[in-house]
Order: structure tokens, then C-alpha cells, then sequence
């Protein structure tokens, strides 16, 4: 099943734009949809391509780029092996999974300079830096990321109307009890399900939660089982699960020492850096001094770590069992889960955040003769102004947090928001927003 991905678009552009000065590179976690997103541009945008899958080539086929030095040699024996013919200009040639083969990723120099032909790669990051250190890096890649099924992606993807939240969106106004929890759920399946194509899938052929869940513990052991090529103790797995019980203490950075005892600094946070590298969690810092520049005041020792994907986040949240129940996926949906789960709803604003591109941020800072902190969840710039959100699993509650952010922060502020699960409102100057408006607010 193929589904409309915002990465294709950017694919189009490369091809405009760069193609005869780059090589494309498709980053991000396993199983976010690389390798698809490839061949259906090859197939739909060049005359014919080439798929070398690296993770099944045949010697035949890697003994190709052991002499790159003969490009007319090189061409002929690939078109040998494949039984593809090439074309000058309107030929597509795929390194796919290009990090378990170095020696091609190295080639890209000549092949682009070379011009004959397009070229695209796809990598997990997890496995592209351990098999680099011997080869030069080309500087003629363009970077594009591939992240988890967006919101729109996954309307697009299941016949939601992602057009209607954009025009009430567009109104300002409220939209009805009613409507507003219709448009929640809508919004709870997509964070049961989450953007991962293969969850996706099976929800769409109507498989069952329970079914669904399988998909995404899969792709969990997936990770893992990477994770543990580059750390064979399991330390980088135990960091990954550690997450939602780290979100869920409310505490305000992540701590290492929490998921893995005290180690060597070091080492602990080469592990971390391999982690964030794998694109499977997003880093959020805090911003010491949200004046400024949010990129400038970026504390690396004070940081909290959401997920890729909000689907696996549910997943790994009840991996201690087999298979999470029917039951519990019926709970959520209906917003009747136990547990205060604001730190799930975090998990969702995140990844709405990173998908449009953006780096992640926080502040807290201390309160006046207290030992307890204010905290603002999210901070994104707008110009030279910044907005800031507060979130809330349930009710508008409580929120002095983002009121005292204002108070001090005011002449930098463009908007502050508190988003929940209720319709639009105001108070002041805090305006109300519910979870699904998020990608309009970004």
C-alpha cells in the first residue's frame, strides 16, 4: 500500500533544483517508509532506475564499485547485472539501506560529478555513522528527512478531512462540544495507530488494536536489535525504555543515571548521542534564555526525550505485557484511561513539532523562595519572537506556568497557548487551543 508522503514533494524539488549537483539522501528511523518513498519517485518521475538494495546485493553487484575509476565500465556492468538500460538525464539509480555498503555511499563524488545520471540514497542513521569512519563523506548529498506519518499524511491516508480542520482552524471561533470530540477521537486513533506506514496499514485493512499493537512491538524489536549492534549490554535499549516513565515523574530533564545507573559520563553520553542519532527519539532542550535565540541558549545537559512516533509510544508504555489489549486501546480512544496521561499528549505536540522541520524546546526556571519550578512545555520562534505552549491531558485547569512565562517574558512573546482537548477559547491573553489545531500553530 503506497500512501502520499510529504517527502515525495520534497524529492520533486531536489530533482528541479539540484539533481545535477547532488545526490539525494532519504534519513530517518527504520521503518518510517524510505525505501518506498524512493521507488515510487523512481517510478513515476524517470524514464528507468536502478534499486541496489544493500542489505541483499550479490557480490556480483558490489564488485561493481571496486574499480570507480572506469565510470563507462562501471555503467555497462550495472546494466548487466540489472537488465536495466540507462538514459542520459532521465535515469534514476537507488542506493537503498546505503549505510551497509560504504564504498557506494563514497562513489556518489564521481558518480555526480560524472552527470550522467540521477542518484538517490536511503540510510538509517543508526548503522550510516558505525560504517564510515574509513571513507570520505561526500559534501554532495542533500539531506532529507523522513519522519513518521505526519497528522495530514495520516488523514490523507485513512479519508479524513484534513482541509475541514484547516478551515476551522482558519475561523478563530469554537466549533461545538460535539464536533470538538469527535474531531479528539479522530485525533486519539491516530495516536493509537501512529505514523509508522506498516500501523498504518493494518489499520486501514482493519485489523484490531491488538493486531496493530503487534505491528509496532515488531518494529520496537527492530530498534532494539540496532541498538544492541552498537551496544551489545542493552544500555541504549534501556535508555529507550526509559522514556515514558521519565515523562510520566514529571521531572523537569531526562536523567541518564535513572535509566542505566551511574556509569562513566562519557560513555553514558556517547550511548545518548547514538540514540538521538537513530532518529527513533526527539530531543527537547531547555532553553536557558528564551530572549534570545533558542539555538544560542541551548542547555546539552538539561534535555527531555520524547519518541518518534506517538504510536510506539503507547506500544512501549505497556511492553511489559505481551500484547496490549483491545480493552486498553478501547480506553484511550474514549479518554478513559486512568493515568493521567499529559505526558502522552507531549508526546503527540513533539512530533507535530519535528515534522515541520523544527527543533524542539523547553524553559523552566525557579520559583521565588520555593523549591518547586514554573515550566513552559514547548517554545517555538516566530521572526524574532517566540510563542509558547502549556500542556493539558484534560481541562483548561491550572495554568500558572505559562502566565508567569508571559508576565516575564512579555516584550519577547508573540503568542502564549494552553493546548487541551477543549474547544477554542481565551483568557487575557492566553488563548486556548485543542490538540488537533497544533500543525496550524507551528
Amino acid at each position: 500500500m503506497y500512501f502520499e508522503r510529504k517527502a515525495y514533494n520534497k524529492l520533486l524539488e531536489w530533482k528541479k533544483l539540484y539533481s545535477d549537483k547532488y545526490a539525494a539522501l532519504l534519513e530517518g528511523a527504520r521503518r518510517v517508509g524510505k525505501s518506498t518513498i524512493a521507488e515510487n519517485f523512481a517510478k513515476n518521475e524517470y524514464k528507468s532506475y536502478i534499486l541496489i538494495d544493500f542489505s541483499k546485493a550479490t557480490k556480483n553487484i558490489r564488485d561493481c564499485f571496486e574499480d570507480i575509476g572506469n565510470l563507462d565500465l562501471f555503467f555497462l556492468r550495472l546494466q548487466a547485472e540489472t537488465g536495466v538500460t540507462l538514459y542520459k538525464k532521465e535515469s534514476l539509480i537507488i542506493f537503498d539501506e546505503v549505510q551497509l555498503f560504504p564504498k557506494a555511499r563514497q562513489a556518489i563524488k564521481h558518480l555526480v560529478f560524472d552527470g550522467r545520471y540521477s542518484y538517490l540514497e536511503t540510510g538509517s542513521l543508526i548503522s550510516i555513522k558505525k560504517n564510515v569512519k574509513d571513507i570520505l563523506i561526500p559534501s554532495e548529498e542533500m539531506k532529507i528527512q523522513v519522519y513518521p506519518m505526519d497528522y495530514e499524511e495520516f488523514c490523507n491516508a485513512t479519508g479524513n478531512s484534513y482541509e475541514l480542520l484547516k478551515q476551522i482552524y482558519g475561523t478563530g471561533a469554537t466549533i461545538g462540544q460535539a464536533t470538538n470530540r469527535k474531531l479528539m477521537r479522530d485525533l486519539r486513533i491516530y495516536m493509537a495507530v501512529g505514523g509508522m506506514p506498516q500501523a498504518v496499514e493494518a489499520y486501514i485493512e482493519g485489523r484490531n488494536f491488538s493486531e496493530i499493537d503487534m505491528v509496532k512491538r515488531q518494529i520496537i524489536s527492530l530498534y532494539e536489535e540496532d541498538f544492541k549492534k552498537i551496544d551489545a549490554s542493552g544500555r541504549i535499549s534501556a535508555l529507550y525504555h526509559s522514556i515514558p516513565a521519565q515523562l510520566a515523574k514529571d521531572s523537569k530533564k531526562y536523567r541518564i543515571t535513572t535509566a542505566i545507573g551511574k556509569k562513566s559520563n562519557t560513555k553514558a553520553e556517547e550511548l545518548l548521542y547514538e540514540l538521538i542519532d537513530s532518529k527513533t527519539v526527539l530531543p527537547c532542550y531547555n532553553s536557558t534564555n528564551p530572549r534570545v535565540s533558542l539555538a544560542d541558549t541551548k542547555d546539552f545537559d538539561s534535555y527531555k526525550l520524547y519518541l518518534s512516533d506517538t504510536g510506539l509510544f503507547i506500544t512501549l508504555m505497556f511492553i511489559d505485557r505481551p500484547v496490549t489489549e483491545n480493552t486498553i486501546y478501547a480506553k484511550m480512544l474514549s479518554d478513559k484511561l486512568p493515568a493521567n496521561l499529559g505526558y502522552l499528549y507531549e508526546n503527540l505536540i513533539a512530533q507535530m513539532i519535528t515534522a515541520e522541520g523544527r527543533e524542539l524546546y523547553y524553559h523552566t526556571w525557579k520559583k521565588a523562595s520555593s523549591t518547586h519550578y514554573y515550566e513552559v512545555d514547548f517554545l517555538i520562534s516566530e521572526g524574532s519572537k517566540i510563542n509558547a505552549f502549556e500542556i493539558k491531558s484534560s481541562g483548561s485547569g491550572k495554568h500558572e506556568s505559562i502566565n508567569a512565562f508571559y508576565k516575564k517574558f512579555s516584550s519577547n512573546i508573540h503568542n502564549i497557548y494552553l493546548l487541551s482537548q477543549k474547544d477554542v477559547g481565551k483568557e487575557a491573553d492566553l488563548l486556548f487551543k485543542p490538540f488537533y489545531l497544533m500543525p496550524f500553530l507551528i
